[in-house]
């Protein structure tokens, strides 16, 4: 099992191959799975529909649609505009979502599932927050791939040097992250740690790379013979609220950005920025 600490003693954050969820077991009510078709239909649209588009993008008769339809429309979850006839999610639909955002907790979605994402890959996988000083480690999945390197739970990722801290640099504002940078840098120039650290346009030139990419990638750095991969989890308004990183040993973790355990990574940071309301990329 996992270590863990609290996440709310660390400061709240500023505002591939996917893997389908596991189908559930045992007999449904096939009319409610179509009428979920028809709501998950509108919900992609992102606009009005017309009957004869939802009936064959749900694979339905116009008939049966406009039966489902009118169902919909008596619970509310879906209404008619009068002037286009045009279908769309209706008021119980954002009551439903509104009740799920609020029900949503970054952390406890993101440690229910790591365990699985560790067996996966084989590989360590981490938690992280924006924390006081920075990127702040909430919870280490352990995998077979032990690794010599001091991840655990109230550590800290440097920002400046490693795949995670990238990721916040990338997404969080820059009044958050540049005094942290600085005080990185400063500690390198002084002597007292070597961070494996970026600054100026190199650094510049990473985190766009990073935003561009939406994961990053550190080989052999800060700590020799281990490599990571880490990528964003984001809310319903579109931030930042924890990373994912991957960790283990070099010859054991392909971090190519195209590469298998790249895409897995993306898939499950992917889907739980989902379930927190997000839509949009990456």
């Amino acid at each position: 099992m996992g270590d863990r600490i609290d996440p709310a003693t660390a400061s709240p954050l500023y505002g591939g191959d996917d893997t389908d969820t596991p189908a559930l077991k045992g007999r449904g009510v096939q009319s409610v799975e179509i009428g979920g078709r028809l709501l998950t239909l509108l919900a992609q649209s992102g606009q009005p529909m017309m009957l004869r588009d939802l009936a064959q993008m749900a694979e339905l008769t116009p008939g049966q649609a406009h039966a489902y339809i009118t169902s919909l429309r008596k619970l509310d979850l879906v209404e008619q505009d009068a002037a286009s006839g045009r279908y769309r999610l209706g008021p119980f639909a954002l009551t439903l979502g509104l009740a799920r955002l609020r029900g949503s907790d970054p952390y406890r979605l993101a440690a229910e599932q790591v365990a699985a994402l560790a067996d996966q890959l084989n590989l360590m996988v981490a938690i992280t927050v924006w924390g006081t000083h920075g990127p702040t480690i909430v919870l280490v999945q352990e995998s077979s791939n032990y690794i010599h390197a001091n991840v655990r739970p109230g550590g800290m990722f440097t920002v400046t040097g490693t795949a995670t801290g990238k990721v916040f640099a990338a997404w969080l504002p820059r009044k958050l992250i540049e005094p942290v940078i600085a005080a990185e840098l400063q500690a390198v120039q002084k002597g007292w740690s070597d961070l494996g650290a970026l600054s100026g346009v190199a650094l510049d030139r990473e985190i766009e790379k990073v935003r561009r990419d939406g994961i990053a990638a550190t080989t052999d750095l800060p700590v020799p013979g281990i490599s990571a991969l880490s990528a964003p989890v984001f809310n319903h308004s579109g931030h930042l609220q924890l990373a994912i990183t991957v960790i283990g040993p070099t010859p054991k973790i392909d971090v190519s950005l195209q590469g298998g355990h790249a895409a897995t990574l993306l898939g499950f940071t992917r889907r739980l920025s989902e379930q927190l309301g997000y839509i949009g990329n990456p």
